[in-house]
């Protein structure tokens, strides 16, 4: 490896472990802001029955391997020598981050479509942690509360806006990629990450889900969606089993199936386990006597 590979290794390592020491969970990045070490299961002979998320106690899980530990942030970076960064899982305890990602593209202005955002939905969005990334883009870091989880999402807000929320990272400040190095806005190094305004927080949120009828199930369509989205190591499938069952016995599990999908897409599960599980909470609630 080149010295000049080894110092950017160094370095974000260190900075890795500044972040995990502020309770923040990390992994090492390649260059490419893709997580440094391959799936231990990419060579198997047949397709497992499940996804592993870590269970298997083996490197190569992206996010799910992400840590406040030192000992283990150090022993991953020291499985990956090549890592020249590192990320930060969003939605995890302490901090529940959020990343609010403003892109810079020639035919978007991220930048005025939020504070467009911010006038119309009247909110501001409070001195907070700025990074800026090599093409000139900015993520604001923000957080959340424990009992809302906010999905991924790329320009769901506005154009150009991309959303970091639960199964997501943040590339941290300190990385260098291919295209240059990830560094903290002047003047926001010493803040830590602001709550997200109730507002901005509410269009981060998946939207209600409207009934066949009209009307709209509000909360409990949320808050299945929202159940999916909490789920830890070992509950994603039973949770989004239950949360199918309950849509489907309410009348709204055609309606909520996208949302769904995305919520088990966000945990972790494959489209294909996320559907399939889908259709056995159908096929149960179908059978049961009305």
């Amino acid at each position: 490896m080149a010295t000049t590979d080894r110092q950017a290794t160094t370095l974000a390592l260190a900075h890795a472990l500044s972040a995990a020491e502020r309770g923040l969970a990390v992994i090492p990045l390649a260059r490419t802001k893709l997580p440094a070490l391959r799936s231990p299961h990419r060579d198997a002979p047949t397709p497992e029955p499940f996804t592993c998320h870590g269970e298997c106690g083996r490197f190569g899980h992206g996010v799910h391997d992400a840590s406040t530990d030192p000992a283990r942030v150090r022993a991953l970076f020291a499985a990956a020598p090549w890592a020249t960064g590192y990320g930060i899982a969003c939605g995890l305890p302490p901090h529940h981050l959020i990343g609010i990602d403003l892109d810079t593209k020639p035919e978007t202005d991220s930048s005025t479509a939020l504070r467009e955002l911010a006038l119309r939905h009247l909110f501001t969005i409070p001195p907070t942690v700025v990074v800026l990334t090599p093409s000139g883009g900015r993520h604001l870091w923000l957080t959340g509360p424990p009992d809302h989880v906010v999905p991924n999402s790329a320009g769901r807000l506005a154009p150009g806006i991309d959303v970091r929320g639960a199964g997501g990272y943040l590339v941290g400040p300190g990385s260098r990629t291919r295209h240059g190095a990830y560094t903290t806005a002047p003047g926001t190094a010493h803040l830590t990450p602001a709550p997200c305004p109730p507002a901005l927080l509410r269009l981060l949120l998946p939207p209600p889900v409207r009934r066949a009828g009209g009307g709209t199930t509000g909360g409990d369509g949320r808050g299945l969606v929202q159940f999916v989205l909490a789920a830890h190591r070992g509950q994603r499938n039973t949770r989004l089993f239950w949360a199918a069952c309950r849509a489907y016995e309410n009348g709204v599990g055609a309606a909520l199936l996208a949302p769904l999908l995305d919520a088990a897409r966000a945990t972790g599960l494959t489209e294909r386990e996320a559907r399939a599980t889908i259709a056995s909470a159908a096929r149960m609630t179908a059978r049961r006597p009305t």
